[in-house]
């Protein structure tokens, strides 16, 4: 989910710059609510109408509010790809584009300020791509002689094919997502493989038939570099388009209507391993105080994480609300929120995404890297925290340190401001 997440303000840029390019993205099935809407709507009539122009008004402010010069946020004018980068785009796509339209295929797995147009209406259910292939390699792992993978490998091979596509662009920098951008790229009888020269998994480079250097700190940065050698020309960053899905917005309207009193806190307790896990008591001690000081607060719970959610819920005395929500309601949620507070997590970049503000629980992994961008923040590590992406189960020491009396005056000065 990060990945994808990530990967979107420089995919944004590109779509933006060469709005008559195709852009096809591959992802595993449980990521695309990020890209496209497609859920049915149980509402109908007026209050469905009342629900999606709710979520636009929110969408417009709140691309509003990212476009403004926020220093130190990261959509400014700082990110500067290294020239060596722009040879790589071919001449023909820096001319005006041809009828036929270049294409292109992101594989991932996980994908002065620019004033970005917002998409027209007919768009914002999928903003920024053409078409949405799945590729469900985890499933595909666990049954790969099944006849459902085989039909769903064949139909793959079958639009990719017919997809004609110039480019495979890898987003992600890791030796499964290289691989599946080289399959893509075999099944679209496409010679070009694109990712970068020094990604995340150094292996994953000898997957690629032209690597780009990149020099940003942040994988946001790295992206945006990627995607301007592939445009030909500097891209700068600019706040990212979401899907505006009609069934998932009706049902936040019905949870979080316009004009609810209390301002609303989003927490996510979960983590992908446990030396990212900030104690769950700890946790509810914030959530407890953030109830007494007139806020209302949700708590996300990803699948397998509602015991964390109900252990929350228990501790504040059912102030705290347990979200079960699907991604798509998750992201309507999210676009109504005054503030997430998260370890580094999908929901907590998907908060970035929107332009949300967040306070950031950090232990192993590096926010200088994958910390939160693009928005007001505050990032808590403690300085004895060491990088180790090794899944460990046990919290990581440094992260111990980290206490709710900090977490709570971070979130204070957010929503003070």
């Amino acid at each position: 989910m990060g990945d994808i997440l990530h990967a979107l303000p420089a995919m944004t840029a590109l779509r933006i710059a060469h709005f008559d390019w195709v852009i096809d993205w591959v992802v595993e099935p449980r990521w695309r609510a990020l890209l496209t809407a497609d859920e049915p709507c149980a509402l109908k009539g007026h209050d469905l109408s009342r629900a999606v122009n709710t979520a636009k008004q929110v969408w417009d402010m709140q691309v509003a509010e990212k476009l403004n010069s926020v220093k130190g946020t990261g959509f400014g004018s700082y990110i500067n790809p290294a020239k060596s980068t722009r040879a790589l785009a071919p001449e023909g796509y820096i001319a005006p584009i041809s009828p036929e339209r270049s294409r292109f295929s992101a594989a991932t797995n996980a994908a002065p300020i620019q004033c970005a147009p917002s998409p027209t209406q007919a768009q914002t259910t999928q903003p920024l791509i053409d078409h949405l292939h799945l590729a469900a390699t985890k499933q595909w792992r666990k049954a790969p002689f099944s006849s459902e993978t085989r039909d769903e490998f064949r139909a793959l091979r079958a639009a990719l094919q017919i997809g004609e596509y110039d480019a495979v662009i890898d987003l992600q920098g890791a030796i499964r997502s290289a691989l599946l951008a080289r399959l893509a790229a075999r099944l679209a009888g496409c010679r070009r493989v694109i990712g970068e020269a020094n990604p995340r998994e150094l292996p994953a480079r000898w997957l690629f038939t032209e690597r780009v250097p990149t020099h940003g700190a942040h994988v946001i940065e790295q992206d945006l570099e990627l995607a301007s050698a592939i445009a030909g020309d500097a891209l700068a960053p600019v706040a990212p388009w979401l899907p505006v899905d009609p069934a998932a917005e009706a049902w936040a309207y019905q949870i979080l209507p316009p004009g609810g009193e209390a301002p609303v806190v989003l927490i996510n307790p979960g983590a992908g391993w446990g030396a990212k896990l900030w104690p769950i008591e700890r946790y509810a001690a914030v959530a407890q105080a953030l109830v007494a000081r007139g806020y209302r607060v949700l708590v996300n719970a990803g699948p397998g994480e509602e015991l964390l959610a109900e252990v929350i819920a228990s501790q504040t005395g059912g102030a705290a609300t347990p979200l079960n929500c699907t991604l798509a309601q998750l992201i309507a949620v999210t676009r109504r929120i005054a503030l997430c507070i998260a370890g580094d997590t999908g929901p907590l970049h998907l908060a970035c995404a929107l332009g949300r503000p967040v306070v950031g629980i950090y232990g192993p992994t590096d926010p200088s890297r994958n910390g939160p961008f693009g928005t007001r923040f505050t990032v808590l590590r403690s300085p004895h925290s060491r990088l180790d992406h090794s899944r460990r189960a046990a919290p990581e020491s440094g992260l111990l340190t980290i206490q709710p009396e900090e977490v709570l005056r971070a979130a204070e000065a957010l929503l003070y401001s």
